[in-house]
Formats: structure tokens, C-alpha cells, sequence
């Protein structure tokens, strides 16, 4: 069922991934206007798209893009156990099956298609491109998870030991998940919201979900030089979740023509969590390289905040 607000028409749904679980989609669509580009959004660990993601897809929208959801197996509500993730590449295939579908439908062939991901969602958006490197014309990448802390890198015996254990015992939540939400976002409103977010997990990690999310962040480090495809990734100097330094890194390794790296003294983690004034800004660097890249007529819009759907 369609809803309208703010000029915006926004519809939910649910499709079926190959592994015969339903996972729910989202999407919004300028109300009047035909969309000047499509923008996948793959959110982070423990979230959802469509209430925490909401303002920024209302933001790009505003802009005249289309904008598209998943959430993964296991998080917001697609079904699978809560916050569990049994294979990485299972999330980046059930994400490449959806948004090729939404590509390849006829009125949005010819228009071009840009990744949006944040915390573990850029990592998902790295692999994405790493299945297919031609498919896509950009990406956004928010404190992507391209490097783990050194201070947190895990010692190899310790690596081995999970890796043993997770095989026996896969499901078994032990790995300690730390309230770290007053140390990622500053915004009073933005923390109630996601404290109050029925959807997004904040239990403790599986040992399958620590291993997965670990390997994949391990690969991630190793190959960022496999990177090609045009990108903006912006990241706040005081992450203590996702290190800047991978951000970093991924500007000088890849092997992209078109790479813009944005750093922000004294931000978190949360870059959509910050003051007022610090949210615009980053927002409106993300349009402005959308925007670059996309060419034609801007309509006429607003960035001020859009509330959360």
C-alpha cells in the first residue's frame, strides 16, 4: 500500500531470497517527478531501513532520486533469527537479487544506479562490487567497516579458536554487545529514536555473526586495491566503531579514477546522529556528488530534516 508525504510516495513489500526466507523491502519515489537516478541503501548491523533510514532517503528524494531498502536476513523485519548472520555472502547475494530486479525493470534501464551504505552496509556495498565491478555507476560509502582498530585486531591463536567453536556452536550468543550508542550519535532525538526502534537489535552477537562480520572485515582490508568503481566515502575522525583509517586507506589503495574522501574533525560514528548544522553539511555533500554525477535539472527541494518514517 502506498503512502504519501512530503511530496514523497513511499511502499513497502517483502520478496524471497533463494534460501526460501521473506525479507522486506522498501522504497521511495518522488511523487510527481521522474526519478533522475536509482540510490540502494544496505543499512548496518543490528538496523533496519525503513524508520532509521528514513530521513535520508526523504533527503535524496528531495533530490529526485528513487531510493530502495532491504533489510537483511535476520534484522528489522525480514524473518531469520535476530541479529544473526550464518554466511556474509548469503546478505550481499540477497541484496544483489533485489536491486538487479529493480534495475532491470524496463523504466529504469536506462537510469543510473548508485550504492548507499553505511557501517556494514558499505562493506556490503564493496562486495557488491566486487561480484559484478562494471554493474554499478557509484557508491556512498558512511564509516564503512574497512578496517578493524589495531587496538581490536584479534590475535590469531583467538581467530582460531572462534572459528572452531562457531562450527559447533554457531547460534550461541556470547560475544558481549556494549551499549554504544551514547558513544556513536550525538543528537538527543536521533538516540531516543533508535532506542525506541523495534527493529533494530541490540543483543549480544553470535559467535558465527562475530566470525562472519570479522572475516569479511579481514578480506575487506586485504583487496581494497580491487576497488574501481566511482566513490564518496565521508567519515568522522572520532569513530570509535568503524576506524577512519580504513576510510582512509580505501581513497589511497583503490584503484578508482573517481574517489572523494571527506573527513570530519570531531564526528561519530552516526554521521545522520550529529548537531543540526553538521548533518547538513554532511548531506549536502553526499547530494552534491550525486549530483555531479548525475547531471540535468535539480528540483526544487529542501534538505532540512524530513522526520523518520
Amino acid at each position: 500500500m502506498a503512502q504519501y508525504r512530503d511530496n514523497i510516495k513511499y511502499e513497502e513489500g517483502f520478496v524471497v531470497n533463494s534460501r526460501g526466507n521473506r525479507l522486506f523491502t522498501c522504497r521511495w519515489m518522488p511523487k510527481a517527478l521522474e526519478p533522475r537516478a536509482l540510490i540502494f541503501i544496505c543499512h548496518g548491523y543490528g538496523a533496519e531501513c525503513s524508520i532509521s533510514m528514513g530521513d535520508t532517503a526523504a533527503r535524496l528524494v528531495h533530490s529526485g532520486f528513487a531510493v530502495y531498502g532491504i533489510d537483511h536476513e535476520g534484522h528489522g523485519k525480514s524473518s531469520g533469527p535476530k541479529g544473526y548472520i550464518s554466511n556474509f555472502s548469503d546478505v550481499v547475494k540477497d541484496c544483489s537479487d533485489h536491486f538487479k530486479s529493480v534495475c532491470e525493470k524496463q523504466e529504469n534501464r536506462s537510469k543510473k544506479r548508485f550504492l548507499y551504505g553505511f557501517s556494514m552496509g558499505g562493506t556490503v556495498v564493496l562486495q557488491l562490487h566486487r561480484k559484478d565491478p562494471l554493474y554499478w555507476d557509484g557508491a556512498v560509502l558512511l564509516a564503512p567497516m574497512c578496517k578493524i582498530f589495531d587496538s581490536m585486531r584479534p590475535h590469531p591463536i583467538v581467530v582460531s579458536a572462534l572459528k572452531m567453536i562457531s562450527a559447533v556452536v554457531p547460534s550461541w550468543r556470547v560475544i558481549p554487545a556494549t551499549d554504544m550508542i551514547d558513544k556513536v550519535c550525538k543528537d538527543p532525538q536521533f538516540k531516543k529514536e533508535i532506542r525506541s526502534n523495534p527493529y533494530m537489535y541490540k543483543g549480544n552477537l553470535a559467535l558465527q555473526t562475530g566470525r562472519e562480520l570479522l572475516t569479511v572485515s579481514l578480506d575487506i582490508e586485504k583487496s581494497l586495491h580491487e576497488v574501481s568503481l566511482p566513490f564518496l566515502v565521508v567519515h568522522g575522525t572520532d569513530d570509535v566503531v568503524a576506524d577512519p583509517l580504513g576510510s582512509k586507506l580505501l581513497h589511497e589503495r583503490a584503484s578508482s579514477r573517481d574517489k572523494t574522501l571527506k573527513l570530519y574533525p570531531g564526528m561519530w560514528h552516526v554521521l545522520m546522529g550529529e548537531g543540526p548544522e553538521d548533518v547538513e553539511r554532511v548531506f549536502g555533500d553526499v547530494i552534491s556528488w550525486l549530483e555531479d554525477r548525475v547531471g540535468g535539472t535539480v528540483p526544487d527541494s529542501t534538505t532540512k530534516r524530513h522526520g523518520i518514517w
